[in-house]
């Protein structure tokens, strides 16, 4: 099994991935192993890249571990019990994890009472306080009063406050303390908050357990700080070259720069149908 991270591993700020590592990654899928993308991405924005890679029936690691889903094939025949998307069969929840989201919401937003608040719709997009910067989230985006969109158990909020510098940001979240969540932190003002415990390794976990697959078996690729646990949990866990040093010590090896075409170096490394990039 193959895990990659999307975001500075798979492609770039621009969301593009580049005609290397696009091949070698179908290269992948093609010799028959499970390509699974692990990512904090929630499924409609992970979805698509599944669709461009052309995985058949793959498995999906979102929303930082806690949604676990597997798409049907384009070809699979509607099932009349299954929500589709653009005509397409619905996906398969293996496993969906949720928290309530009130109680640190609340304590950080007396910290920061500007920052905005995006609460996961699974499959459909977000529920906010007020609009994001343009591009930042996908799918349909509804604008709520804070007390609904902390009612319901979440599986993923984002706070983001674009008005500050990063290490403002940061510095408060850390002077908070945040107990009872998983949370990552971005590399703006930007924080993913996710049920305690939950992370993109104990969604691999439960997708190799489905496959009968040995972690020893299982290569992981990313770069950011919600990446850390994947690294140490897979048999062999690498970082992107422009991963921060933190994620690096934490991984078995390290490869190439994003626009380097890591993923495609590491890979070239264990498929041989795969040419590695010259440096």
């Amino acid at each position: 099994m193959v895990a990659l991270d999307i975001d500075g591993t798979l492609v770039n700020i621009r969301n593009e991935i580049s005609p290397v590592v696009d091949a070698a990654v179908r290269a992948v899928a093609a010799a028959g192993a499970q390509v699974v993308l692990s990512t904090g991405r929630g499924l409609t924005a992970t979805r698509p890249l599944a669709v461009h890679f052309d995985l058949q029936r793959p498995y999906l690691v979102c929303s930082n571990g806690a949604v676990t889903v597997r798409l049907h094939s384009e070809s699979d025949p509607p099932a009349a019990d299954v929500d589709g998307v653009d005509g397409r069969r619905g996906p398969e929840m293996i496993d969906i994890v949720t928290f309530d989201p009130e109680p640190v919401l609340r304590m950080l937003l007396k910290r920061l009472p500007d920052v905005l608040v995006a609460v996961e719709e699974l499959g459909v997009g977000y529920r906010v306080n007020a609009p994001f910067p343009p591009g930042e989230l996908t799918g349909e985006i509804s604008v709520e009063p804070l007390e609904r969109l902390v009612a319901d158990p979440a599986t993923r909020v984002i706070l983001r406050q674009p008005s500050i510098e990063a290490e403002h940001f940061l510095d408060v979240v850390d002077r908070v303390g945040l107990h009872g969540v998983s949370y990552y932190i971005g590399y703006t003002a930007w924080l993913d908050l996710a049920p305690e415990g939950v992370s993109k390794a104990t969604g691999l976990a439960k997708v190799a357990e489905r496959l009968g697959i040995r972690r020893e078996d299982v290569l992981a690729i990313g770069d950011g700080d919600n990446d850390a646990e994947m690294l140490s949990w897979a048999g062999r866990g690498v970082a992107m070259g422009n991963a921060a040093i933190e994620v690096q010590e934490v991984a078995d090896d390290v490869t190439a720069l994003l626009e380097d075409d890591g993923v495609a170096v590491e890979l070239a490394r264990w498929f041989p149908g795969i040419t590695a990039p010259r440096p």
